[in-house]
């Protein structure tokens, strides 16, 4: 398992507007967008590509686009859809999957609900999108249910990062190809196992409180 913290002056900026607990949901919507595009520039540094002839006013050259199969994009719902713009910005001709886990609050053990997925990824190239790495259950079954389709090489786009969450995914995962491509490692989890400093549940901050 690989971790990249990206270390830019605009991932600080807006990663600190988002942790004022007065920005606004648009704004937050907006700033989260951004800050993925921003991310997903480095998430994609290993994505695979074959040569491409093409003809340009000039003459024809040999370019690169992007192998095939695509690769596929999935949000983990619901917070991990506020970021899927700004990833699929960056990547508009990948795939999207969409992936519905959970964690129960009383016992932290991370709930499957949903999937809109291939049934066989063998040979794919997976972004997996969740704000959040608290305890690393969520990513954790994300990963182990993607491996068990066959997915090759995962990476998991996220906005902040606990130490605790970071080092129960090495445990579980060990020399798994996987890539964590992160604006910040955060200080700790708190008692409620939420990222301190943090900036809050992402969901609600994106979407409003649903009661």
């Amino acid at each position: 398992m690989r971790v990249t913290v990206l270390d830019h002056p605009l991932v600080a900026h807006k990663l600190t507007v988002l942790r004022d607990k007065n920005t606004t949901s648009p704004v937050f919507r907006l700033l989260v967008e951004e800050l993925v595009t921003l991310l997903a520039y480095e998430a994609t540094r290993g994505v695979r590509v074959e040569p491409v002839e093409i003809d340009t006013p000039v003459t024809r050259t040999t370019g690169v686009g992007l192998s095939k199969p695509r690769p596929l994009v999935v949000p983990i719902l619901r917070a991990g859809l506020g970021m899927l713009e700004g990833m699929t910005r960056l990547v508009p001709t990948a795939e999207v999957g969409f992936l519905g886990m959970a964690r129960n609050e009383d016992t932290l053990d991370i709930i499957t609900y949903a999937e809109r997925l291939p049934d066989d990824l063998t040979g794919r190239q997976v972004f997996v999108l969740d704000p959040m790495l608290a305890t690393g259950g969520t990513l954790r079954e994300a990963i182990k249910f993607l491996y068990r389709r066959g997915a090759e090489q995962i990476t998991c786009v996220c906005l902040l990062a606990a130490p605790e969450g970071l080092a129960a995914l090495e445990e579980e995962l060990g020399d798994s190809e996987v890539n964590i491509v992160l604006a910040a490692r955060d200080e700790r989890l708190d008692e409620n196992a939420y990222i301190v400093p943090g900036l809050g549940d992402a969901g609600d901050r994106l979407y409003g409180v649903v009661d």
